[in-house]
């Protein structure tokens, strides 16, 4: 795993991270502290989000993390995900991307129009927006399957493989880099908390893909990994997101 740390939370962060058996390659920051992100849910089910301000990123920092990635190997997935630290520009992910070219490196990006357009040459393996950021990337709201299928296939022209539209209750919508169309429903279950689905569901795709799986059970397999996590209080079990993926197969793969 790659990226800065600062502060006792990156110390803290890291010693977590490897406690669960991940390798880290993190870049210290010799001042600030990595930022504390709290989410409040409220018995009405209302969620809000406090996140802090990180530290700052200079760059310098943004070359040495260039060099790392630059020094992947071939087989190795690179996921640029989220926002971005305090004076990164928008275009941190098409540099990040360059920094990759010429290794078989798996690129998944996962962010909004500003940080995922420069990266789109660099035709990324995967690209995983919900409906309101493809509607953003497009400049137009999508009102109907077939409004969101020609938006999908409009960002596959300019360079993404696969798309993984995430639909909320609604499950996605998943268009292969060989032009197949597939809509997965979500399966049911009381949704209890839904920070990180998204992220859950790119885990969901590349672990899958990483098994050897094709790309309609890794598409069925993401949504079963981001219903699990919205399902659950924390992170879900494995079992669960197994589960899932067993009743969302048996419609989608029959």
């Amino acid at each position: 795993m790659l990226g800065f740390l600062a502060g006792y939370v990156g110390r803290e962060i890291e010693r977590e991270l490897r406690q669960r058996g991940c390798h880290t390659d993190f870049i210290e920051l010799e001042s600030g502290c990595t930022r504390i992100n709290v989410k409040v849910k409220e018995v009405c089910g209302r969620e809000s989000e406090l996140n802090g301000n990180g530290p700052e990123i200079d760059e310098r920092g943004l070359k040495r993390l260039e060099e790392k990635v630059s020094a992947l190997q071939d087989q190795d997935t690179l996921i640029l995900s989220g926002n971005v630290p305090q004076g990164v520009a928008a275009d941190v992910y098409g540099r990040l991307a360059a920094a990759a070219q010429g290794k078989r490196v798996t690129l998944v990006v996962d962010a909004e129009k500003s940080l995922l357009f420069p990266a789109l040459p660099y035709r990324p393996f995967l690209i995983k927006p919900n409906l309101s950021e493809l509607s953003g990337m497009l400049g137009k709201r999508l009102k109907t399957r077939e409004e969101l299928a020609e938006g999908s296939r409009e960002l596959q022209e300019k360079g993404a493989r696969n798309i993984l539209v995430s639909l909320g209750r609604d499950g996605a919508f998943f268009l292969s880099e060989n032009g197949e169309e597939l809509w997965i429903n979500a399966p049911k279950g009381t949704v209890i908390n839904t920070v990180g689905s998204g992220d859950s569901m790119v885990a969901g795709f590349i672990s899958s893909r990483e098994c050897g799986k094709s790309l309609r059970e890794c598409a069925c397999y993401a949504v079963a990994a981001g219903s699990a996590g919205a399902f659950s209080e924390l992170l879900p079990e494995r079992g669960r997101t197994e589960q899932l993926y067993r009743e969302i197969s048996e419609n989608q793969l029959a």
